[in-house]
Formats: C-alpha cells, structure tokens, sequence
C-alpha cells in the first residue's frame, strides 16, 4: 500500500501533523493527487543534483499530463481534481526551481516515515494482554467462519437428503397405483423410507446444534466487540485526539464487524432454508427438535441488531482544517470536517444508510441550562454511505460542514455559569437500518466539541478538550462538566502536557522537565490540579501554550534535537552551570513571558569564582528576523573595546557549532561577504555589555533575572569582514565611535 494511502487511515491527530508538513511549503491535494510517482522516485537524491531533481519534476508533469487525458476521456472534467491547476502550480514555483521541489518533498516524505513508525510504535506498544486478546478475538472469529461453512455443506447435504426420500415416496406411490401386485414389497419400502426420514431428522437435529454453536461463539465475539472493543478503541481516539500516539485505527474492529455480521446473515439464511425444506417436503414440525428454530431465529436476529447497532463510528472527529492538531473545535462560519464509519463492511449494505448529522440531540443541558448556546449546521449535510468513499470501507466524509448560531432559549431551570470556550456540544449521527426483515434506528455521537466565534479563544477551549477527554471515556455524558469541574492528577495532565509537545516538536518532556511544570501548577501534596489553576485565574495553560507556539514558529529542529533543555528555573541553571567550564551555556524558556520567549544562560570564572549570566529572553518578534543558531552564532559582549562571543559549548559539553552548526544561515555566517554597490553587507547582529565582573577587586555576580528588564543592549553592528578591497572602498573612514576594530591590514572605528 502507498504510503499516502497509510497516512490516510491514521487518526486525526497524526494526519494533522502530516498537513503541518505541507503548509505553505506543497499543496496537500498534489502530494494525494501524485502519491504514485512522488513516492517511486529518489528525492534523496535529487535534493542533492539539479539535473536528476529536473527528471523527477518532468515525472510528475508526464504523470499530470495522463491523469488529465484520462479525465477528458472519461467525460469527467469538472467532477474530478483540478490536474491543469497543479501543473499550472508545478510550472509556476518549480520550473526554474526543480531542486527546491526536491528537497521540499525529500524533507516531507522523511517527516512521514517518522510519523508511520511513531504510529507503528505505539501500536506496537500495546499491552501484552491487548496482544493476546486480539490473537483470541481472530482465532475465535476465523472458528466462526470455519462452523458456519460447515453448516452450509450440511444444509446443503440435507436438501440432497430429503430430494431423494422424496423421490422414493412418490416414485414407490406411482408403482402402487399402477401395479396391485407390489404390495409385498411395501413394507420394505416404508421401512427405507422410515430409515432415510430418522436419518434426515438427526442430521436436521445436528445442524441445529452446530448452529445454536455457532451462536454462542457469536454471542461472545459479539458481547467482546460492543462492550470491550469498541469502547477502548473510542478511549484510544480520544486519546490521539488530544496528541497521544495511540493507534487509533478501524482495521482490526472493521474486519471483525464485519466477519460476525456476514456470519450472521449466513446464518439467518441457512435457518430460512432449513425452514423452506421443512415446508417443502412436509418434515417434522422444528419446534419438536432440540432448540426449536423460532428461538434460534429470533436469537440470531438479537445478536445481529446489536452488532449493527453499535457498528456506526465517528471515525475522524470533528476538525478544522486550520487547527489539524486541535481537533474538536469548531469556529461559527468555518468549515469543519467529520467522518462516519459503518464497521460493518459488507456489499449489501452498500448505499443502504443514509446518514444524517443533528447537532446537540438530546442534551439535556441545552434544556436545563440558562444561556446555553444553540447552534444549526449551514445546510443539510445527509450522505449516503458509499464503499467507493475516499476514507474507504461503508463510510461519509462530511467534508462541508459548519455552524451557524440559532437564537439561545431563555428558558432553564439553572443559571450558566459557563463562558463560551467551557461550552460543550455534540453531534450526532442518526440513521435506519432496514433489510433482511430487521428494522431499527441506529445513532453514533461525536466527542464534546467547543464552539468558539473568535480565533483568540483557541487557547483555553483545547484546555477545555484536553481536560474533558482525560477525564471521561466513551460516550459523552456529562457536557455540564465545567459548571463545577473536577480535578485532574498530575500524572494525567503532565501525560496530556507531554503530548503536545511531541504533536509540536516530536519530543516529549522528560521527568527533569515535568517537574519544573508541576512545581509551577501543583499546590497541595495530594498531586491534583484544579482547574482554576490550569486554565483560569492563573492561567499556567496560556504560558505553555505560548511556548508550543513558539517551538513551532521558530524551533522545531532544535526541540526535536534536544539542544533545548527549556524548563528550568533559574536556581537550577546556576546549579546546572556553575560547575561547567567557561563557556557553556544552555536554552531555557521565559517563565513569565505568556507569548512564548527563549533565553541563554552561560558561565565564566573570574579569580576561580564562577558567574552565571542571562541574556533577556528572545520573543516571537525577534527571532522572525533572525533564527535561534545565527542569535547564538553572531552574540557578542561588549566591553573595554572588544567584542566576544562568550557562547561556545551547549549544556553539558557539545561546541555549539556541533549542535547549532547545520542551521546556520550560510549567507549570514561566511567568512566572505560580498560587495553589493559598494557597499559590505552587514548584519544584525546580538550585542550586549559584557556583565563579567572586573578582575580586580573581585566581587559577587549573582545571576540575572532574565525574566526581567535588563540593561542589555541589542545594538546593530557592521559586520565587517577581512576584505582587503574595503580600504580602496573607504579611504575616507573616519572615527565615529570610540570602539576601534583591526580587521586584518586595516581597521576601521564606530
């Protein structure tokens, strides 16, 4: 299977992340359109030569150049993908450019096999008795299918059996009719047929019981779907849903669904046979045999409503394009998408249910609330499911859909005290299922979303997300929650906190990490965070939620990487340093900064003393104009006329140029700048006054605050390079500065 078509049953989580990996760097819908070449060809390679990245980009052009013929052919223009816009779009950004376009998609196919084999080792991580369950559940199920074949070569054998008593009985009643003289032999005859009808009565009896065992086993398997399976699957998506990497995916539960469902009917058909003989060759009435068929009929019936019952799922919860890692918000008069599942994969059922979406049915606190928010979708979004859907399997993508907010009742009996981001809502699904003489209704929810109306409320409804899904599991009951919201263990929310930042930065936080967090959250010894504490007056969530922004925007590599320690106060970076030699220092995150800003702390020793210094944190702002590796590359300290970088080995031991050197802006750090119209391009470069303390007297430096204000001047400085073409440049360099600079055979002052 292509390797798009795997990330495509992923849950919405992971997929999220694989649409980070697009955004704004490759159209998503060419990556699917073009999975069959992009996947086939070395971008490795072609990343690296210009010549191999223009054969690989006619590839994909040729390739676009069938799919449009084709298109034509079919008659099916405008019902199928735009493929003159995406070449249109290839031609236009990667003509002249192939070699972007390899290292774009090098990069993207490379972040897509991490995030398989993060998948794949979460799967692979399951719990042994998860293992040895589902080994029961497919021994037992293939048992199933074994029993019921059998049945059916019985049933089968059975209708052989009574064609030829038949055929005695009326043969032998033609020759008495016409000859008087055989009635001596009569009673032969009657006891054969005596024989053969006993025969066929216990070989009726036998089936019976084979069936009535076939039944049982699927009472179990049945029982072990709806009310253990299912259940901890719908836990393991909620869980992805708010970043974890379990496996979320439908394949095992759709195969079994599937397989008990066909048994059943199997079932159901061979009684109808067995019934249709009985009738057509007047045999014993079946209520005088072991099990009497109209129980083993209705038994079956039962088995088969409640397994199809449950086999309606929300396979990928409700989501935002424009949030893929925050799944279960919804923005009024923004598409969302949800898709629904019908585990039950069997032709049969093809186009047989049409399901439509209600949006808070039956909530009762949409009644008993004041103030509740009511909302209705846009437009009717019914689909039928289809086995040819995109998702595969009987399923409906509900790609289309959004909110619009209705007039709130004012009736209730209790005042809300809920703001909007506390809200919760649902959506059901509802459908009938008729066939095979069964009739029912069948409903799947979808977890408790947020309904926000402005972007600025992101924030605090994912923690609203997070702390409903760690609380409650299945079937969402209690939409109320945070009228009066229950705490959470820190062992819940430091897992759910770790999360995030492997869905942002795929590293999670280690205990050092964590315990710095929970120093920041947790009050009182019993380990319980409330949610006041989390996500209301003090608000933690904003602050980590500045800092996830800020690994996002500018610092992926570096967090992934680990040359970010971040979460450390200051007492324990002075710890951490003050031990190390001159010139280590380590990246750690501003603790009072809700925006999200990093800051560096190094040491130097003065008379034997260490001193460990703090730069002021770096915010968002700044480092869009200059990354992470060039601030620490290009640092100064200024002091008594010279500059010096006093950064040069990243906690504990590692050059910086190991650990920072492939990041490097190459036109930013070379040893040779180039002469644009006269002029030597300079840089912005980070400068701050040298706060080590004099030699002579000695005295304490204690650290500094680098959450605070401090004297620290960033300063533009003229990043004059050893280029002996500058002095025939400016032979009229005069001194404007006291801040002299030798740059080789000449130098220059500022």
């Amino acid at each position: 299977m292509a390797q798009w078509q795997v990330l495509l049953k992923m849950d919405s989580a992971l997929q999220g992340r694989v649409s980070q990996l697009y955004e704004k760097k490759f159209p998503r819908e060419i990556r699917q359109c073009l999975r069959v070449p992009i996947e086939s060809q070395d971008w490795d390679s072609a990343a690296v030569d210009e010549n191999k990245a223009s054969t690989c980009f006619h590839v994909l052009l040729v390739y676009l150049e069938e799919l449009w013929n084709c298109s034509v052919q079919e008659n099916n223009i405008l019902q199928g993908p735009d493929f003159s816009g995406m070449k249109d779009y290839l031609l236009k950004h990667f003509e002249d450019a192939p070699l972007n376009l390899a290292v774009i998609l090098s990069e993207s196919l490379k972040e897509e096999k991490k995030i398989l084999a993060l998948a794949s080792e979460a799967q692979g991580c399951s719990s042994p008795a998860m293992n040895q369950t589902w080994k029961e559940l497919d021994n037992n199920v293939n048992e199933l299918k074994k029993l019921t074949s059998e049945v059916k070569k019985e049933i089968k054998s059975l209708e052989f059996l009574n064609e030829n008593l038949d055929f005695i009985q009326k043969t032998w009643q033609s020759q008495v009719e016409q000859h008087i003289g055989l009635a001596p032999s009569h009673v032969v005859v009657e006891e054969e047929c005596l024989k053969r009808t006993n025969f066929i009565t216990q070989t009726k009896q036998m089936v019976l019981q084979q069936i009535l065992n076939i039944l049982n086993l699927a009472q179990k398997i049945v029982a072990i779907l709806t009310d253990v399976e299912l259940p901890e699957w719908k836990r393991r998506q909620q869980m992805a849903c708010i970043g974890s990497p379990a496996d979320a995916s439908l394949d095992h539960l759709q195969k079994w669904f599937t397989t008990v469902a066909e048994t059943l009917l199997q079932v159901r058909e061979q009684l109808q046979k067995l019934q249709d003989q009985n009738q057509k060759y007047n045999s014993t009435d079946a209520s005088s045999l072991p099990g009497p068929m109209a129980e083993i009929w209705k038994f079956t019936l039962s088995l088969l409503t409640k397994l199809l019952t449950n086999a309606l799922v929300v396979e990928k919860q409700p989501i935002m394009s424009s949030l893929p890692q925050r799944p279960l918000i919804l923005k009024t008069g923004v598409r969302f998408s949800v898709t629904v599942k019908f585990l039950a994969n069997l032709p049969e059922f093809k186009c047989l249910l049409k399901v439509k979406p209600v949006f808070d049915k039956d909530v009762e606190e949409a009644k008993t609330l004041k103030g509740f928010r009511h909302f209705d979708f846009n437009k009717d979004n019914s689909k039928v499911l289809d086995m040819d859907s995109p998702c595969g399997g009987l399923a409906a993508e509900f790609g289309h859909m959004s909110l619009k907010e209705s007039k709130s009742r004012i009736k209730g009996s209790h005042e809300s005290r809920l703001v909007v981001t506390e809200e919760l809502h649902i959506i059901k699904f509802v459908t009938g299922f008729q066939h095979a003489g069964l009739e029912f209704n069948i409903e799947a929810s979808s977890l408790p979303v947020v309904v926000i109306s402005s972007t600025s409320q992101v924030v605090n409804a994912w923690a609203s997300v997070m702390w409903y899904n760690m609380l409650f599991a299945g079937e969402p009951t209690n939409l109320s929650l945070f009228v009066d919201p229950p705490p959470l263990s820190w062992q819940q929310l430091s897992q759910v906190l770790s999360w995030q930042f492997v869905s942002v930065g795929q590293r999670e936080l280690d205990e050092n990490q964590l315990s710095m967090i929970r120093d920041k959250i947790v009050d009182g010894p019993d380990g319980l965070v409330q949610w006041s504490k989390f996500s209301k007056n003090e608000n933690a969530w904003i602050w980590i939620d500045g800092i996830l922004d800020l690994i996002k925007k500018h610092m992926v590599d570096h967090w992934r990487d680990g040359s970010i320690m971040g979460f450390v106060t200051r007492e324990r970076t002075k710890v951490l340093l003050q031990e190390k030699q001159t010139g280590t220092f380590l990246l750690r995150f501003s603790e009072s900064n809700k925006d999200g800003a990093i800051s560096f702390s190094w040491v130097d020793h003065c008379n034997g003393d260490a001193h460990v210094h703090a730069v002021e944190p770096y915010t968002k702002n700044e480092l869009l104009h200059m990354s992470l590796p060039d601030i620490i590359y290009n640092y100064s300290l200024r002091a008594e006329r010279t500059h010096r970088n006093p950064l040069i080995y990243l906690y504990p031991d590692i050059h910086k140029d190991a650990a920072f050197g492939h990041y490097y802006n190459s036109s930013e750090t070379s040893a040779t700048r180039s002469i644009i119209k006269g002029y030597v391009k300079r840089n912005n470069i980070p400068t701050s006054d040298n706060p080590t303390p004099p030699p002579s007297p000695p005295r304490e430096m204690p650290i500094v605050d680098m959450d605070m204000d401090m004297d620290t001047d960033i300063t533009l400085v003229d990043d004059l390079l050893n280029c002996p073409e500058l002095h025939d440049l400016f032979p009229s360099f005069q001194e404007t500065a006291s801040t002299e600079i030798n740059f080789g055979d000449f130098s220059c002052s500022f």
